[in-house]
């Protein structure tokens, strides 16, 4: 009753883990599972004895969440039966045909509990009753051989073999009992399909077939190692058959190779299945690409830090750069600048005057100050006035994507200097390299910095060479690159002033042909907060305006229009307005203008045209008589009432209901006045109180009366805007009817408009400058 409990208990569960699958390494049969999976050649030709194997690797994902198939449930008959079987086998324990029944019935169940009730009665037999006949018994063997090969226990076959052959030499089988002949007929023509020809080797054949031989002569008991040779490779044909990787020819050849003791070679030959080509194609171009990709990294590498392969100018980098001598002389508007570079021109031209009296000059100096004020042009003069070489480099020329490559162009530069000693070193944008340091900097731009620090840091006093460095923006520079010993001086170089700008004008008008009415003072008065580079750019806009003229030379006119061509942008006549729109935007350039001209305290009316001019589509222009180093609390009170101007005329003469936004940029200007009236000015009830913009401890309440006081500030210049061009309604509408005629006027045109005086209509206009230009193709 105790097989009957195990297979009810195997209703419910399957009992005993399963074992992984390790094959044994000598066995014959296991060489079939180590083919499968080789890559060999494929013969040119098949042999008798040559295998086609399928090389085949299936893989679904589905196989990984799909749930183990439910155990089959024997029969209420077939438990029945195998109880009967099993009481049988318990009273005649030696009787073979009684003992392999019950194993017959176990196996076919084909139940994991079954198959471990036929290892365990086995081995049972073995442990306790060796001297069973069924010991003997070859088919019984094979039962329980397959039992453990379905049981997934292939690494027990080795020891069961050798387990039954010692057994067997230890307890062999008595004369006169000997295995039925219906067990030896089973044994003899068991699996003759696959085994009858390996077993039985060609002598015994040949004395079988002799007549007058006996059965028991000519039979030869199989070893265990060839019974289990036989479970293995039908257990091999089964799980290759299920998977339809070999067919039953080529594995009838295989098998009956591996059984032959000819010792002939096998041929094995693999077909691989369609499309196998693409997963092989696929990861060589990956190989390929993520190969190629490093080794361009590399040689780029080594490119850039050898200097192989390179450019032209690339290898001349670091030379003196070679052109015009330019002197002191030639640098207008900046005579302090001038005066403090003095120091450096004699150091460079006697390093040992300087040291006789234990002085030392700077390593460094460090010009700043707006674009276009001529801090190259200083540099280079203070390297024409000494007569040394003079060496440029420009911040970005030291930054690159590839650490180390930077620091070795500073290095490189610092080297040839010293070479030319004594020599200047211009550095022209420095923040770009010197900027201050964090941890969010990458580590090529640390080692740039870090060189040029080290650089500057390692000059001796004797050393001939100077750094001279130019940016704009002086506090981003990082402060050990500013600290004394590096960069000593900062030498600040500003707008020009009125004296400034009137040099500079000569200077750049000497190769330009003008008029003799033309006075450079009055085009300086008329150009404050212009740059050098913004005055030469004026006079060469004026010669190329009167060459497209063909005028014989340059006079105010062209200077007029390429000041206005700086400060307003380019006029676009092509575009198309209609009246009406024309007439809205005189009103609203000309109640600016108004306000200009009758606000305390406004800077002086300059121009005024309802021409659209770059975005805007008119434009007042107004410019101070003398340069505005401060400016007072009533002076910023009258540009926010001229910034009202335009949308209080509109209001007036249109109604609230019709005011356009073209005043965006005039609210916004006025705004942004008012804010830094209350917040860095002081100009406020709040009082002499600077608020950060980006300080988060402000109260609510202070929040509150800051913004307060801005709509404050606005709605009074509102107020005082309005009640103004009320009282002067009727010169506004007379202004505004003459820019739509005359398009543009300068102030002396406005108030001949206002006091109702006549100025030249356009055809009188239109007729001079045609004579103008009739005058020149005559002479020619």
């Amino acid at each position: 009753m105790q097989l009957a409990s195990s297979l009810l208990g195997a209703l419910r569960v399957s009992a005993r883990p399963r074992i992984p699958i390790v094959h044994p390494p000598l066995s014959s049969i296991f060489a079939l599972r180590a083919i499968s999976h080789s890559r060999l050649s494929r013969p040119s030709h098949f042999s008798p004895t040559s295998v086609i194997l399928y090389h085949h690797r299936s893989f679904s994902l589905s196989s990984l969440f799909s749930r183990s198939k439910p155990t089959p449930i024997p029969s209420p008959e077939v438990v029945a039966q195998i109880t009967r079987l099993e009481a049988e086998a318990n009273v005649h324990p030696h009787d073979i045909h009684r003992q392999l029944a019950l194993f017959q019935a176990l196996v076919d169940t084909k139940l994991p509990s079954s198959y471990e009730l036929v290892v365990s009665r086995w081995e049972r037999m073995c442990e306790y009753d060796p001297s069973s006949p069924l010991l003997h018994s070859a088919e019984a063997f094979q039962l329980y051989l397959a039992c453990l090969v379905n049981l997934e226990q292939d690494t027990s076959v080795n020891d069961a073999v050798a387990t039954r052959d010692r057994l067997l030499a230890t307890h062999p089988l008595a004369a006169g009992s000997s295995l039925e002949p219906a067990e030896r007929t089973t044994t003899e023509t068991s699996d003759t399909s696959t085994t009858e020809d390996l077993d039985t080797p060609k002598e015994s054949k040949a004395s079988s077939s002799e007549p007058g031989t006996t059965a028991s002569a000519t039979f030869r008991q199989p070893t265990s190692q060839d019974l289990a040779q036989r479970v293995l490779a039908r257990h091999a044909q089964g799980s290759v058959a299920s998977t339809g990787t070999m067919t039953s020819p080529d594995l009838a050849k295989l098998l009956a190779a591996l059984g032959s003791e000819s010792g002939n070679p096998i041929q094995v030959s693999i077909i691989e299945r369609k499309g196998a080509w693409v997963p092989r194609t696929i990861r060589f171009v990956c190989y390929l690409l993520a190969g190629s990709f490093f080794f361009l990294v590399v040689l780029s590498v080594f490119f850039e830090n050898t200097g192989f392969m390179k450019a032209g100018p690339r290898q001349t980098q670091f030379e003196p750069t070679e052109g015009k001598t330019v002197k002191f002389s030639d640098v207008h508007g900046v005579d302090e600048a001038k005066d403090e570079l003095q120091d450096v021109v004699a150091f460079l031209k006697d390093p040992s005057a300087f040291a006789s009296l234990g002085g030392k000059l700077p390593k460094g100096v460090l010009l700043t100050g707006p674009p276009g004020t001529g801090k190259t042009m200083l540099a280079r003069a203070v390297a024409g006035e000494a007569g040394v070489p003079f060496f440029f480099a420009s911040g970005s020329d030291f930054e690159e994507m590839f650490v180390g490559v930077g620091a070795k162009r500073v290095r490189d530069l610092f080297a040839a200097a010293r070479k030319k000693e004594p020599a200047i070193i211009f550095i022209d944008e420095l923040d770009a390299v010197g900027g201050k340091r964090s941890s969010r900097d990458q580590q090529y731009m640390k080692q740039t910095l870090n060189q040029l620090l080290v650089e500057m840091d390692g000059f001796q006093q004797t050393e001939g060479v100077i750094v001279i460095a130019a940016t704009n923006f002086p506090e981003s520079l990082d402060q050990a690159l500013v600290r004394p010993g590096r960069f000593d001086r900062i030498i600040t170089v500003p707008l020009p002033d009125i004296r400034g700008r009137v040099q500079i004008l000569k200077h750049h008008m000497r190769n330009v042909l003008t008029s003799k009415e033309v006075d450079p003072k009055v085009l300086a008065r008329g150009t404050p907060g212009f740059s050098g580079a913004d005055l030469q750019n004026m006079v060469n806009l004026a010669a190329i305006q009167a060459s497209k003229e063909k005028a014989t030379e340059v006079n105010s006119r062209h200077f007029e229009w390429a000041k206005d061509r700086i400060l307003m942008g380019a006029e676009r006549k092509s575009q198309y307005i209609d009246p009406k729109n024309k007439l809205a935007t005189a009103y609203h350039e000309g109640g600016h203008a108004l306000v200009a001209l009758y606000t305390d305290g406004a800077m002086p009316l300059h121009k005024v045209t309802c021409v659209p001019r770059g975005h805007a589509l008119g434009f007042t222009s107004q410019l101070p008589e003398n340069d505005r180093t401060s400016i007072s609390f009533k002076e910023y009170l009258a540009d926010i009432d001229v910034s009202m101007g335009g949308r209080v005329a509109e209001e007036l003469v249109y109604g609230a209901e019709n005011v356009t936004s073209g005043a965006s940029s005039d609210i916004r200007k006025a705004t942004r006045t008012a804010q830094s009236m209350v917040k860095r000015w002081g100009f406020s009830k709040l009082g002499p109180i600077y608020y950060d913009d980006r300080d988060e401890s402000l109260s609510p309440h202070t929040r509150e009366e800051i913004e307060q006081e801005i709509f404050h500030i606005i709605k009074a210049s509102e107020a005082r805007t309005t009640s103004l061009l009320t009282s002067k309604i009727d010169e506004l509408h007379r202004l505004a009817h003459a820019l739509v005629e005359h398009e543009t006027l300068d102030s002396e045109e406005v108030r001949k408009v206002l006091k109702g005086e006549p100025i030249r209509n356009i055809s009188e206009v239109l007729d001079e400058e045609l004579s103008n230009r009739q005058k020149p193709q005559d002479e020619s």
